[in-house]
């Protein structure tokens, strides 16, 4: 039902220009995933509203309507043969279990909330993700286009000279290849920036035709962060985490659920009522109470022994499973803590590069300006210069993409991450 809905407002609203929360708002409304999420979770929360139906008693009506006459004496009758009777029965199983299975319920709604929130954040980052490597592709675009000028540029200077007899013909065809190559760099950037913008529009649920720019710019900022800090404040956090920790909670609700079924006495309430046409002295009402006793639970090894067993067997499990996650993720915490400390070496790596061959570009130029400089070093230079630009690039969004495996890692906004644990001034 949302998704026409979303299609509609997208166009309505007309957008042109996309901030980074207005993606993920559309994301989160459209992404079909996620609506099937907010299904299982209506019909869990459904579920826990209704705790009642636990120990609702079942109610059968009956009716039965019938015809009978003697075929070789007597006079056929239809009134004196014709025959209905009606009846209303009403049962109530109750054992000590039934608690347990109430908490049960609720329980899995909760668990139900837990996969939405933590379904809607996976999307939240996957979305942010695709939306600073589209700012990165663009960016990457303006470089080139700038390659694409100063070829341009130069092949012009070049032109020059040679009608004026200062440069050769092949100066002049190395400028020409240089714009050439450019331009299909340019292309080539700008078909996959076009396919990438479009896959993205489609999980927004806008039309890829649309004409939209994304407004975000990438500024990094060195975090420096204590990953045992983070693990002690955030692990408990965690989705897998809480996941694990519940479900040790309902197995041992299911196991004292299972133990209290098979071996506690249960008391069984039914009442009947039935009225019947072909006797009129045949109503009658009935009422039965019921205790029941198991003896087979106690016996060691008989089946319904085992199921109780099989029940502690499974929480265990479970324990050993919420160990074995909580390693795995202060593993992963401690490795993109480190991931992030060693990759901002690369970032600052990179803009000395850059730095460098700016300069390098500036000083080959003017000698090629002064005839002292050929064209091929001319034009290896603006490149080493377009390929250090992009360098960089690449490295930044390598790290504002860690910083969001981070901060997924840890089940917080990567916006506190940034504020909470970035340094400023480098």
């Amino acid at each position: 039902m949302s998704a026409p809905v979303l299609f509609a407002s997208a166009q309505d609203q007309g957008y042109t220009e996309l901030n980074l929360e207005e993606a993920v708002a559309l994301a989160l409304e459209y992404n079909l995933n996620l609506q099937k999420e907010r299904i299982d979770l209506e019909a869990s929360g459904y579920s826990e509203k209704n705790l009642w139906s636990e120990i609702f008693p079942s109610i059968n009506a009956n009716a039965s309507a019938g015809y009978a006459n003697p075929i070789f004496t007597g006079s056929p009758s239809f009134d004196s043969g014709f025959n209905y009777s009606v009846g209303l029965g009403l049962s109530l199983s109750l054992n000590a279990g039934i608690p347990y299975a109430m908490r049960n319920i609720r329980l899995a709604h909760q668990g139900s909330i837990l996969r939405y929130e933590d379904a809607c954040n996976q999307l939240s980052i996957l979305v942010t993700k695709k939306y600073y490597s589209l700012v990165a592709e663009k960016n990457n675009l303006a470089l080139i286009e700038e390659v694409l000028n100063l070829a341009q540029r130069q092949y012009t200077r070049s032109e020059i000279s040679f009608r004026n007899g200062l440069t050769g013909e092949l100066s002049l065809m190395q400028s020409r290849l240089a714009v050439e190559n450019a331009r299909y760099n340019l292309v080539s950037a700008s078909t996959s920036y076009a396919n990438s913008m479009a896959e993205f529009l489609a999980m927004l649920g806008i039309p890829f035709d649309s004409s939209v720019t994304l407004s975000g710019e990438i500024n990094i900022v060195r975090i420096a962060a204590d990953p045992e800090i983070l693990i002690t404040e955030h692990l408990p956090r965690r989705p897998d985490i809480l996941r694990s920790t519940q479900e040790i909670e309902r197995l041992n609700y299911a196991q004292l659920q299972s133990a209290l079924q098979s071996r506690a006495p249960s008391l069984s309430l039914s009442m009947d009522w039935s009225i019947s046409a072909f006797d009129p002295f045949a109503e009658r009402m009935n009422a039965r109470a019921g205790l029941s006793i198991p003896i087979d639970p106690w016996i060691p090894g008989t089946a319904r022994n085992q199921t109780v067993r099989r029940a502690d067997n499974a929480l265990e499990k479970a324990r050993l499973d919420l160990a074995i996650t909580e390693d795995s993720a202060k593993n992963q915490i401690r490795s993109l803590a480190a991931l992030l400390r060693n990759s901002w070496d690369s970032i600052t790596i990179a803009r000395l590069g850059l730095s460098t061959a700016q300069r390098s570009y500036q000083l080959t130029e003017q000698g090629f300006l002064n005839g002292t400089v050929e064209a091929l070093t001319l034009e290896d230079a603006r490149n080493n210069m377009a390929n250090a630009r992009q360098r960089l690039l690449q490295s930044e969004l390598s790290y504002f993409n860690m910083i969001l495996d981070l901060s997924a890692a840890l089940n917080i906004d990567w916006k506190n991450l940034i504020q909470t644990f970035g340094v400023t001034g480098e």
